[in-house]
């Protein structure tokens, strides 16, 4: 199995379980593995043969500045059922990454692997 990756991909929601949290966008920071064939992109040198990771970027990013979500959990679990179902992939691990949520860190998240993986 090959992976298509994007890292740090930083788009600005409305996440949080506080009453502030609920009333300003925040940054979450996305980092996410998708397992894939590359192959035949690979040998023809074709766009429509692979796993476009710009395709995918623009979907994330629509998606998540367009939802509201109280929890990470409940977002990166909304995040890969969106991506295993449209993008068609058998394996995805996602980080959601919520930066300044905790003073002392400088990122707090989640990470979940979906799918199967061979």
């Amino acid at each position: 199995m090959d992976i298509v990756y994007i890292r740090e991909l930083q788009v600005e929601t409305i996440i949080g379980i506080y009453d502030w949290e609920r009333e300003v966008r925040q940054i979450v920071s996305l980092d996410l593995e998708m397992g894939t064939d590359i192959r035949a992109a690979a040998n023809t040198e074709d766009i429509e043969n692979t796993l476009n990771y710009k395709s995918v970027s623009d979907r994330l990013i629509a998606f998540v500045a367009e939802s509201e979500f109280l929890l990470v959990e409940t977002m990166a679990e909304e995040i890969a059922a969106l991506i295993l179902q449209e993008f068609h992939v058998p394996w995805l691990r996602l980080r959601v990454g919520k930066p300044g949520a905790v003073p002392q860190a400088s990122d707090v998240g989640v990470i979940i692997e979906r799918g199967v993986k061979s």
